[in-house]
């Protein structure tokens, strides 16, 4: 679904020559006319699939649908994203995912700090999606469905539901709709009689609590605004990274945390094991039985071209910066010492209090660092932008003159709790 590298050099050497003539107010038109499509009330009942697997662009997409879309409308749009982090809008990244990780393996580095070598996947990327929910990992065996819908329509289930219908029509019988809203697969030994129309039990449904429990392989997130319901979901068909995700979603800096915002829950994870063709055919199909039966739908394809529409563009500049990754991460303070931490070697007290990325309060205590040098760092950290520092130690290197008894203590813990994600490149 996503182009190749290949596909993506072949369309700039197109719209290169068209972009100093004429010729390009005419493809901005073109791209601009799914736009027109969107907005036309006459559309009640639209689909739309993504050939992108670029997150930002696909979240971005999304949002457009949400903005444009009639008041009536019900949209479909699926995509799947090359392998990133996509957190919460109200989430810490510093407590739902290993930033450690994620750049070393950004700047092809082999072991971060206090963490393994980073699993052979190349550059996994950290994007902060508009709607709420928690934490979950993305890459190519991973499909995503989006629903924009009316506001009054909407409930959490509803959705799940024909997610659900669609998997039993393909032959995944234990597929259903757990108390949280999530698709899991029942992994009961025995098979029971059950109601095949009941989307929230299937014959493998083990009611006392006992092992073994269900996979998870869909979770979902919503977005609602004054007339308008956004709801997108995860859908695990066949990811190749199953064993590597605990890794990326477990943060070495999550027992030093206090923090507001939401966190994420964790479950244990699984395949379907369906293609992404029959899976999204099949799903088209329930979504026009939902909401036009007797209708043909048909499904319109977007992807990188639709960047020429101001709004989407707009939209995804935004998304791929530090400040809306970074400054959105509610109110949070990290403390480490021997009374908070299992390492009882460490030496030092440190406490950072963080208000939407600025630092608003430092707190430093070594043996080894004079009280001089640890009100220079004060003076120096407080009121300091997080997305301004990008790496602790060049930060304190242009920053602070000198040889500093304990300073290098400090980079040392600062780059393995509080490391600052790299902002997204081509």
């Amino acid at each position: 679904m996503a182009p190749s590298r290949g596909l993506s050099i072949l369309q700039h050497t197109i719209m290169a020559p068209l972009q100093s003539s004429g010729i390009m107010k005419v493809a901005r038109r073109a791209f601009s006319s799914f736009s027109e499509k969107l907005s036309n009330p006459a559309n009640s009942v639209q689909s739309y699939v993504s050939h992108s697997s670029d997150p930002y662009l696909n979240l971005a997409i999304e949002d457009h649908i949400l903005r444009t879309s009639p008041a009536g409308s019900a949209v479909l749009f699926l995509y799947t994203n090359r392998p990133c982090v996509v957190i919460g809008r109200n989430q810490n990244p510093w407590r739902e995912v290993n930033l450690g990780l994620l750049k070393a393996a950004a700047q092809g580095n082999s072991k971060p700090r206090g963490n393994s070598k980073p699993p052979a996947i190349g550059h996994v990327q950290l994007v902060r999606r508009r709607s709420g929910g928690g934490a979950v990992f993305h890459d190519m065996g991973n499909v995503n469905w989006s629903i924009t819908c009316p506001r009054d329509d909407f409930t959490r289930d509803k959705h799940a539901e024909m997610v659900v219908r669609a998997l039993r029509a393909l032959g995944v019988d234990r597929a259903r709709v757990n108390e949280r809203h999530d698709i899991v697969l029942d992994q009961g030994y025995e098979k029971r009689a059950s109601d095949p129309n009941d989307t929230h039990r299937t014959p493998y449904t083990v009611d006392d609590g006992t092992e073994p429990r269900p996979l998870k392989v869909s979770g979902s997130a919503y977005k609602l605004t004054r007339g308008r319901a956004l709801h997108h979901a995860t859908t695990l068909l066949a990811s190749p990274n199953l064993h590597i995700i605990p890794q990326y979603l477990h943060s070495p800096a999550k027992p030093y945390l206090e923090s507001k915002g939401v966190q994420s829950v964790s479950s244990p994870v699984g395949n379907i094991g369906l293609d992404t063709s029959s899976f999204q055919k099949r799903l088209q199909d329930e979504f026009a039985a939902m909401y036009a039966p007797g209708k043909s739908l048909s499904v319109e394809v977007l992807g990188e071209e639709h960047l020429n529409i101001p709004e989407i563009r707009k939209g995804y500049d935004e998304l791929r910066t530090n400040e809306w990754i970074l400054t959105q991460t509610p109110q949070f303070t990290l403390k480490l010492g021997p009374s908070q931490s299992a390492q009882q070697s460490m030496p030092s007290r440190m406490e950072v209090n963080v208000h939407h990325g600025i630092i608003k309060a430092f707190e430093y205590e070594s043996k080894i660092c004079p009280s001089a040098v640890t009100e220079k760092i004060r003076t120096l950290l407080v009121k300091q932008k997080l997305q301004d520092i990008q790496d602790w130690r060049s930060f304190f290197q242009s920053n602070l003159s000198g040889d500093h008894p304990g300073l290098s203590e400090l980079i040392d813990y600062l780059e393995e709790y509080l490391p600052i994600p790299e902002a997204p490149t081509a």
